[in-house]
Protein backbone atom coordinates (compact mmCIF):
# COMPACT_ATOMS: atom_id res chain seq x y z
CA UNK A 1 0.00 0.00 0.00
CA UNK A 2 1.55 3.54 -1.02
CA UNK A 3 1.76 6.03 2.07
CA UNK A 4 0.16 9.05 1.83
CA UNK A 5 1.30 12.36 0.37
CA UNK A 6 2.92 14.70 3.70
CA UNK A 7 3.73 18.19 4.27
CA UNK A 8 7.56 18.57 5.49
CA UNK A 9 8.40 21.80 6.67
CA UNK A 10 12.43 21.64 6.02
CA UNK A 11 14.19 23.84 8.54
CA UNK A 12 17.64 24.13 7.68
CA UNK A 13 19.92 26.91 6.49
CA UNK A 14 20.58 27.13 2.28
CA UNK A 15 21.73 25.35 0.39
CA UNK A 16 21.30 22.51 2.60
CA UNK A 17 17.74 22.92 2.53
CA UNK A 18 17.51 22.21 -0.95
CA UNK A 19 18.73 18.79 -0.83
CA UNK A 20 17.27 18.00 1.40
CA UNK A 21 14.21 18.76 -0.05
CA UNK A 22 15.23 16.49 -2.81
CA UNK A 23 15.47 13.78 -0.52
CA UNK A 24 12.09 14.10 1.01
CA UNK A 25 10.51 14.73 -2.74
CA UNK A 26 12.06 11.52 -3.54
CA UNK A 27 10.17 9.87 -1.00
CA UNK A 28 6.82 10.86 -2.51
CA UNK A 29 6.17 13.74 -0.56
CA UNK A 30 5.65 17.56 -0.78
CA UNK A 31 8.72 19.90 0.45
CA UNK A 32 7.66 22.98 2.49
CA UNK A 33 11.73 25.16 2.01
CA UNK A 34 11.50 27.71 4.85
CA UNK A 35 14.54 28.22 6.94
CA UNK A 36 14.76 29.17 10.38
CA UNK A 37 18.40 29.93 10.43
CA UNK A 38 20.73 31.91 7.54
CA UNK A 39 24.77 31.40 7.16
CA UNK A 40 26.71 34.15 6.87
CA UNK A 41 30.26 34.19 6.62
CA UNK A 42 32.63 35.83 8.86
CA UNK A 43 34.45 38.95 7.11
CA UNK A 44 37.97 39.11 6.15
CA UNK A 45 38.27 35.58 7.95
CA UNK A 46 42.12 34.57 7.90
CA UNK A 47 43.07 30.66 7.62
CA UNK A 48 46.45 29.62 8.82
CA UNK A 49 47.29 25.98 8.60
CA UNK A 50 50.75 26.59 9.95
CA UNK A 51 51.66 23.31 12.37
CA UNK A 52 48.31 22.08 11.97
CA UNK A 53 48.07 18.39 11.32
CA UNK A 54 44.33 17.80 10.40
CA UNK A 55 40.94 19.54 9.81
CA UNK A 56 37.47 18.03 11.83
CA UNK A 57 34.40 19.48 10.78
CA UNK A 58 31.14 19.19 12.90
CA UNK A 59 28.73 20.36 9.43
CA UNK A 60 28.59 20.57 6.20
CA UNK A 61 28.60 24.47 5.99
CA UNK A 62 31.68 24.45 8.14
CA UNK A 63 33.09 22.81 4.58
CA UNK A 64 31.41 24.80 2.46
CA UNK A 65 33.17 28.17 4.68
CA UNK A 66 36.54 26.90 5.01
CA UNK A 67 36.30 25.31 1.27
CA UNK A 68 35.66 28.79 0.29
CA UNK A 69 38.45 30.53 1.93
CA UNK A 70 41.66 28.08 1.46
CA UNK A 71 42.42 25.87 -1.46
CA UNK A 72 44.03 23.46 0.93
CA UNK A 73 42.13 19.69 -0.16
CA UNK A 74 45.20 17.54 0.89
CA UNK A 75 45.08 17.78 4.55
CA UNK A 76 43.40 15.24 6.63
CA UNK A 77 39.66 15.99 7.48
CA UNK A 78 37.55 14.04 10.17
CA UNK A 79 34.01 14.45 9.58
CA UNK A 80 31.37 14.22 12.28
CA UNK A 81 28.76 12.42 9.55
CA UNK A 82 27.89 10.92 6.40
CA UNK A 83 26.21 14.25 5.13
CA UNK A 84 29.43 15.97 6.55
CA UNK A 85 32.01 13.11 5.18
CA UNK A 86 29.76 13.94 1.87
CA UNK A 87 30.12 17.52 1.57
CA UNK A 88 33.94 17.26 2.26
CA UNK A 89 34.93 14.80 -0.42
CA UNK A 90 32.31 16.79 -3.08
CA UNK A 91 34.75 19.91 -1.98
CA UNK A 92 37.57 17.72 -3.19
CA UNK A 93 39.32 16.99 0.11
CA UNK A 94 40.83 13.14 -0.87
CA UNK A 95 41.44 11.91 2.69
CA UNK A 96 37.89 11.62 4.81
CA UNK A 97 37.09 9.87 7.79
CA UNK A 98 34.05 9.92 9.33
CA UNK A 99 32.32 9.30 12.97
CA UNK A 100 29.27 8.68 11.60
CA UNK A 101 27.75 10.01 14.99
CA UNK A 102 27.94 12.84 17.35
CA UNK A 103 30.44 15.71 18.55
CA UNK A 104 31.62 12.64 21.07
CA UNK A 105 31.57 9.97 18.42
CA UNK A 106 34.15 12.63 16.59
CA UNK A 107 36.07 13.68 19.03
CA UNK A 108 36.81 9.81 20.12
CA UNK A 109 37.60 8.97 16.73
CA UNK A 110 40.40 11.49 16.34
CA UNK A 111 41.94 10.38 19.39
CA UNK A 112 42.45 6.65 18.37
CA UNK A 113 44.39 8.15 15.22
CA UNK A 114 46.45 10.87 17.81
CA UNK A 115 49.44 8.52 17.12
CA UNK A 116 49.27 9.41 13.20
CA UNK A 117 48.83 13.20 14.56
CA UNK A 118 52.07 15.54 14.00
CA UNK A 119 50.59 19.05 14.71
CA UNK A 120 47.27 20.52 15.61
CA UNK A 121 43.51 19.64 14.64
CA UNK A 122 41.91 22.66 13.08
CA UNK A 123 37.89 23.04 13.62
CA UNK A 124 36.16 25.08 11.48
CA UNK A 125 32.74 26.40 11.70
CA UNK A 126 30.50 28.54 13.08
CA UNK A 127 30.59 31.53 16.34
CA UNK A 128 28.47 28.80 18.23
CA UNK A 129 29.17 25.36 17.81
CA UNK A 130 27.20 22.36 18.49
CA UNK A 131 29.35 20.85 21.21
CA UNK A 132 32.77 21.86 22.44
CA UNK A 133 34.99 19.38 20.21
CA UNK A 134 38.35 21.22 21.13
CA UNK A 135 38.05 20.60 25.02
CA UNK A 136 37.06 17.31 24.53
CA UNK A 137 40.23 16.84 22.50
CA UNK A 138 42.16 18.47 24.52
CA UNK A 139 41.21 16.73 27.87
CA UNK A 140 42.70 13.32 25.71
CA UNK A 141 45.93 15.21 25.07
CA UNK A 142 45.28 16.21 21.26
CA UNK A 143 46.20 19.92 20.69
CA UNK A 144 43.04 21.59 18.83
CA UNK A 145 41.61 24.95 18.33
CA UNK A 146 38.65 26.51 16.78
CA UNK A 147 38.54 28.43 14.01
CA UNK A 148 35.53 30.50 13.35
CA UNK A 149 34.63 30.88 9.99
CA UNK A 150 30.60 31.92 9.43
CA UNK A 151 27.51 32.74 11.96
CA UNK A 152 24.25 31.40 11.88
CA UNK A 153 21.38 33.77 12.17
CA UNK A 154 17.49 33.25 13.00
CA UNK A 155 15.34 33.98 10.19
CA UNK A 156 12.06 36.05 10.55
CA UNK A 157 8.95 34.49 9.08
CA UNK A 158 6.07 36.48 7.96
CA UNK A 159 2.95 35.59 9.95
CA UNK A 160 1.01 34.49 7.32
CA UNK A 161 3.86 32.05 6.10
CA UNK A 162 4.51 30.82 9.74
CA UNK A 163 0.92 30.30 10.05
CA UNK A 164 1.12 28.13 7.23
CA UNK A 165 3.70 25.94 7.79
CA UNK A 166 2.96 24.73 11.22
CA UNK A 167 0.05 23.25 9.55
CA UNK A 168 2.68 20.39 8.00
CA UNK A 169 2.66 17.33 8.92
CA UNK A 170 5.97 17.16 10.25
CA UNK A 171 9.11 19.49 10.33
CA UNK A 172 12.99 18.38 9.99
CA UNK A 173 15.49 20.10 12.01
CA UNK A 174 19.25 19.53 11.68
CA UNK A 175 20.32 21.51 14.34
CA UNK A 176 19.70 22.33 17.99
CA UNK A 177 19.94 25.97 16.67
CA UNK A 178 16.70 25.39 14.75
CA UNK A 179 14.76 23.93 17.12
CA UNK A 180 15.17 26.61 19.12
CA UNK A 181 13.97 29.06 16.54
CA UNK A 182 11.24 26.83 15.59
CA UNK A 183 10.36 26.83 19.58
CA UNK A 184 9.93 31.08 19.33
CA UNK A 185 7.43 30.67 15.88
CA UNK A 186 5.68 28.12 18.34
CA UNK A 187 5.08 30.46 21.30
CA UNK A 188 2.65 32.58 18.71
CA UNK A 189 1.86 29.76 16.31
CA UNK A 190 1.23 26.26 18.86
CA UNK A 191 1.00 23.11 16.77
CA UNK A 192 -0.16 20.25 18.98
CA UNK A 193 -0.67 18.52 15.27
CA UNK A 194 3.05 18.85 14.09
CA UNK A 195 5.40 16.41 14.00
CA UNK A 196 8.68 17.47 15.10
CA UNK A 197 11.69 15.74 13.62
CA UNK A 198 15.31 16.02 14.51
CA UNK A 199 19.10 14.90 13.88
CA UNK A 200 19.73 13.73 17.21
CA UNK A 201 18.55 14.23 20.90
CA UNK A 202 20.06 16.72 21.52
CA UNK A 203 18.67 18.53 18.70
CA UNK A 204 14.99 18.01 19.73
CA UNK A 205 16.12 18.91 23.71
CA UNK A 206 15.04 22.80 23.07
CA UNK A 207 11.52 21.69 22.24
CA UNK A 208 10.80 20.19 25.55
CA UNK A 209 8.26 22.56 26.48
CA UNK A 210 7.02 23.50 23.06
CA UNK A 211 3.25 23.24 22.00
CA UNK A 212 4.37 21.32 19.01
CA UNK A 213 3.52 16.96 18.80
CA UNK A 214 5.57 14.17 18.59
CA UNK A 215 8.90 14.70 19.04
CA UNK A 216 11.37 11.86 17.36
CA UNK A 217 15.04 11.10 16.63
CA UNK A 218 16.76 8.39 14.92
CA UNK A 219 19.24 6.41 17.12
CA UNK A 220 22.07 7.49 14.47
CA UNK A 221 22.58 11.10 13.57
CA UNK A 222 22.46 10.75 10.18
CA UNK A 223 20.29 12.34 7.20
CA UNK A 224 18.92 9.29 5.98
CA UNK A 225 17.53 7.90 9.09
CA UNK A 226 16.28 11.31 9.93
CA UNK A 227 14.41 10.87 6.87
CA UNK A 228 13.13 7.17 7.33
CA UNK A 229 11.32 8.73 10.53
CA UNK A 230 8.63 10.51 8.12
CA UNK A 231 6.53 7.87 7.22
CA UNK A 232 7.01 6.17 10.80
CA UNK A 233 3.45 5.92 12.72
CA UNK A 234 2.73 9.27 9.86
Amino acid sequence: MAHRRLKIWITRAQPGADATAERVRALGHEALIAPLLAVHAIPDAQVNLSGVAALAFTSANGVRAFADISAERAIRVFAVGAATAQAARAAGFRLVLSADGDVQALAEGICQRRGELRGVVLHPGAAELAGDLTGALEKQGVLARALTLYETAPVELDPAAASRLVQANAVLLHSPRAAQALAAVLKIHPAPQLRALGLSKAVVKPLARAKVGPRAFPSMPLEAALLNLIDRNS
